[in-house]
């Protein structure tokens, strides 16, 4: 018999709620790091802390507005959703980062400055000095930029550094395609141009050493003086001294306005780069995906309208060029313009990317660069702050609230309490698989204010249980068979219980976006399980419940428990009858 008021047969409802299980463990089991357990939050199993000190590139201290710019950055490039339960927090002149769990890498790379621009490559790249010795056909200064000139317009698309030209080199090529600009010969004297020679750095105080600060604004200054020089012959000379191995004062404080020579980020190549054409700022959205055609990963690139539009000129007049994404003062990729990019299209980065840093490199230019460069600190092991104990204690105290719950249906709406309980395992299996996918995808962490969101979530749906059984006594008290008074009892029941829960996933959204730290936490799972509860109430309560009301079994009154109210609706109709008598 098919179900009345239009309702999806139950038989097909539990088994759509069965595919959904059964993907959402597929999930768990054979997709990502395949670990079934859920990840805990700072409070629950501890963390990994690291201190970014500020550094400015006159040595002074960095402005609080400055530093709360950058504290809200963080904050979205570690927490987008709010529900990782990473902390950020202003500590003076230093901004200190907890993440959960022992990953000391992540919490290092959320401080990067992230500074990209775009510029045109002038030349290279070449060995690093630091890279030289272990491949000697490196120190060959001639290396040719490879070029191509595809049949019809094609987006940029990136190209290994060092692959060969396709097309041979013409005899007399352009700057673009020496390693750096030289001087050429001429029959006529002239004057040597002048040589840029680095700032000299401050004098350390008598009988100390410079403080961090001065140090660090003094490493820049020479860094700028001579990476930064408008005269060729330093330019040379930085190329060919430049150790890629060691830590880079100059990243994230090159002027964009002069050219630049810097190190690719697998420290082996160095290019001379022009002026930057396009600043990172202008970029509105950058996402993260698999090329399949070059069976590589890559970031994709949108820009704002002026961006845009300087991009679509650029590789116009610059076909089978090199431009290079520069993140930090190192060069992401140098791709070979194949093709003009129409305005308003996007472009893409590539290089040696894992799925990881592709995603990190898109959060990063996608939330913003930081106003500030920082250096950080080695990281430590935070001990938990509510512990083990804290989540026993939650646990137990959600088991309890749960058997209490069942115990009150089973005493009630007796054999009933059976479906109830059914339901609230299947619920329970089905928010403990999401819980671990959205760690693995999404990066939420269960703390001990989420538990408190799901264990309301169980006292909510059970509400939804008692609002549908009592909807059936109600149509039982009309005289109506048990047969009869569910699907009517549901047709009623539906409307209340969608309408409570909108209300609830209304307040758990408000709260979401207005509250901050583990509170947006709670809100998260609350709202995740006023949906579950939804899905559990129309695709399993009521089927099964519909399909007890067609056996003969469960329509007995002493199973189902509905007898007291069966001989209700009998008294009042032998009343109705006895007064339509008289």
């Amino acid at each position: 018999m098919a179900p009345s008021n239009g309702s999806v047969h139950p038989a097909r409802s539990l088994a759509l709620f069965g595919a959904i299980l059964v993907a959402l463990y597929a999930l768990v089991f054979f997709t990502g790091d395949k670990s079934p357990t859920p990840k805990l939050g700072i409070d629950l199993q501890g963390g990994t802390r690291v201190t970014l000190t500020a550094r400015t590139p006159d040595g002074s201290s960095p402005s609080q507005d400055s530093l709360r710019q950058a504290q809200q950055i963080i904050e979205t490039r570690v927490n987008g959703l709010g529900v990782s339960g990473s902390e950020v927090v202003v500590d003076g002149d230093n901004l200190v980062i907890t993440v959960p769990g022992d990953d000391s890498a992540q919490a290092k790379t959320l401080g990067q400055t992230a500074r990209l621009y775009i510029r045109p490559v002038l030349g290279g790249p070449i060995a690093s000095a630091n890279t030289r010795g272990e491949n000697p056909e490196a120190q060959n200064p001639e290396t040719q930029n490879p070029t191509q000139s595809p049949a019809e317009p094609a987006p940029v698309e990136p190209a290994p550094e060092n692959q060969a030209p396709e097309n041979p080199a013409p005899e007399n090529p352009e700057p673009q395609g020496r390693p750096f600009p030289a001087q050429e010969p001429t029959d006529t004297p002239v004057a040597p141009e002048p040589t840029a020679t680095p700032a000299p750095a401050p004098e350390a105080p008598a009988g100390g050493e410079l403080d961090p600060q001065a140090q660090a604004a003094a490493d820049i200054a020479a860094a700028k003086a001579l990476r930064q020089s408008e005269d060729p012959a330093t330019q040379q000379q930085a190329a060919m001294s430049l150790d890629c191995s060691v830590a880079d004062p100059l990243a994230g404080n090159d002027d964009p306005a002069l050219p630049l020579v810097a190190c690719s980020t697998d420290g082996t190549s160095v290019y001379l780069l022009g002026p930057s054409i396009i600043d990172g700022q202008q970029i509105t959205d950058a996402t993260a995906g698999f090329n399949s055609q070059q069976s590589r990963y890559e970031v994709s690139l949108t820009f704002d309208s002026e961006g845009s539009n300087t991009w679509a000129q650029f590789t116009a007049a610059n076909i089978g060029q090199q431009a290079a994404f520069t993140l930090d003062s190192k060069v992401v990729s140098a791709p070979v313009i194949q093709g003009a990019t129409p305005a308003g299209s996007a472009t893409s980065i590539t290089g040696n990317f894992t799925n990881t840093q592709a995603t990190e490199l898109a959060n990063t230019l996608k939330y913003g660069s930081l106003p500030l460069s920082f250096v950080a600190s080695e990281a430590e092991t935070v001990s938990a702050t509510l512990g083990f104990a804290s989540l026993q204690a939650g646990l137990i105290a959600g088991a309890v609230g749960l058997v209490l719950v069942l115990l009150y249906c089973l005493a009630y709406y007796r054999m009933l309490g059976l479906l109830t309980a059914l339901s609230l395992v299947l619920s329970g299996l089905a928010v403990y698989a999401i819980m671990v996918l959205l760690g693995r995808y999404i990066g939420y962490t269960l703390d001990l204010a989420g538990i408190a969101g799901l264990i309301i979530g169980i006292g909510m749906t059970a509400d939804s249980f008692v609002v549908f059984f009592e909807r059936i006594k109600d149509e039982i008290r009309e005289g109506r068979s048990f047969r009869s008074a569910v699907p009517r009892g549901w047709a009623r029941a539906r409307r209340t219980i969608l309408s409570g829960n909108a209300v609830s996933f209304i307040a758990a959204a408000v709260l979401y976006f207005l509250a901050v730290g583990q509170v947006r936490g709670f809100a998260f799972t609350l709202g995740l399980t006023t949906i579950l509860d939804v899905v559990v109430v129309f695709l399993v309560t009521w089927p099964l419940v519909h399909l007890a009301s067609t056996s003969k079994f469960w329509s007995k009154p002493s199973v189902n428990g509905l007898g007291a109210i069966q001989q209700v609706a009998r008294e009042r109709q032998l009343a109705a009858a006895s007064a339509k008598e008289a």
